[in-house]
């Protein structure tokens, strides 16, 4: 399946997550724009420094009215421990049947994991700005992703 184009409406979706609540992705919406991030595997290089970003620049994307939501096929028990391990402030959600990550097209199916990609969707719920890595190794620096916030106003 392609990837979730710009333009179109975000498929819907609930998961379980690292707060112990579900998180729905349609409860978001009138209230915030929401960034998805998905992420190939809690613990790996890549992985952790993306994470940790988000939480060191937390405050700046709050400023901005966006939820990050990383996302990746990692259970919940791995996830806690992953964001309790590097003090984490954004909830992690668990695709662990990989249905979301088949719906938005991220899904490495030979791989069993979600490519790295991000998917910025506004407060209609409506895909702004969308961007799937070449390779998992890859990631966008929050300074784009930023600043593809800021051409939401």
């Amino acid at each position: 399946m392609p990837p979730v184009t710009v333009g179109s409406v975000a498929p819907d979706f609930t998961l379980d997550s690292t707060s112990g609540a579900k998180v729905t992705l349609s409860e978001y919406r009138g209230k915030t724009n929401v960034l998805i991030a998905f992420f190939p595997m809690a613990f790996t290089s890549v992985c952790t420094e993306e994470l940790c970003r988000f939480s060191e620049e937390f405050d700046a994307f709050a400023a901005k009215d966006v939820t990050v939501l990383p996302i990746s096929v990692d259970m919940i028990p791995s996830l806690k421990e992953f964001k309790a391990k590097f003090g984490m402030q954004a909830e992690l959600a668990s695709d662990m049947r990989r249905e979301v990550s088949r719906a938005y097209g991220t899904l490495i199916e030979e791989k069993w994991f979600s490519n790295r990609a991000y998917f910025l969707i506004d407060k209609a719920g409506v895909v702004r700005w969308a961007h799937v890595e070449a390779n998992p190794g890859q990631r966008r620096e929050n300074a784009e992703i930023l600043s593809a916030i800021a051409a939401l106003n």
